[in-house]
């Protein structure tokens, strides 16, 4: 399995040699540090801590946990089926190659406190015909029977600020040396958010 944690940069676009122009989110991906191994004996499970970015101050118990791997900002885990990692080791972009298929998740932007306009696209009242100071509101939210509000009725609240999978990416450009991912389509989060890419 191919993972890596990386920051999303932005969007942009790339020519394919035949002149299709492509729609991309740059990433920036890793470099990142094994920081834990775990193993099915001592904890029941296969998985790789990896650490991402960095940052000037953790709490002492943190700075001990990471050792030699300095002040790491993001620690994600990723499951994996055997041991190839050891501490210490360093996974960067080239894990990926042109042509990959990735699912990327993030923590979609927050949008505050939406009405169902917005948030699950109610078509509202007429504009005309005695509608007054009405035009967004749900209208009916149930009958008279229950005496209650039935449960997943879509109602204006908080949007947005969720993690978020996009599947079946295509890994456009792969950069090593810059620690560049370009992926075809958009990714979850705003510019400057933590994102994970698996393949």
């Amino acid at each position: 399995m191919k993972f890596i944690l990386a920051k999303k940069l932005g969007m942009t676009q790339v020519f394919e040699p035949a002149g299709k122009v492509l729609p991309v989110t740059l990433l920036e991906a890793g470099p990142m540090k094994v920081t834990q191994v775990r193993v099915e004996e001592r904890d029941g499970y296969q998985a790789v801590q990896v650490g991402f970015g960095t940052k000037r101050r953790v709490s002492k118990p943190l700075a001990g946990h990471l050792g030699a791997a300095g002040a790491m900002r993001w620690l994600r885990e990723f499951r994996v089926r055997d041991h190839q990692y050891k501490v210490g080791d360093t996974i960067d972009a080239s894990v990926f190659e042109r042509g990959d298929t990735v699912a990327v998740s993030g923590v979609s932007k927050g949008r505050g406190f939406a009405g169902v306009v917005k948030r699950h696209g109610f078509a509202g009242h007429p504009k005309t015909h005695g509608t007054k100071h009405a035009h967004r509101e749900p209208g009916s939210i149930g009958a008279t029977h229950p005496q209650h509000v039935v449960k997943g009725r879509r109602m204006a609240g908080h949007m947005g600020a969720v993690r978020v999978t996009i599947k079946n990416l295509k890994v456009v450009e792969v950069d090593p040396e810059k620690h560049l991912l370009a992926l075809e389509g958009a990714v979850p989060g705003a510019p400057g958010s933590l994102v994970e890419v698996r393949g």
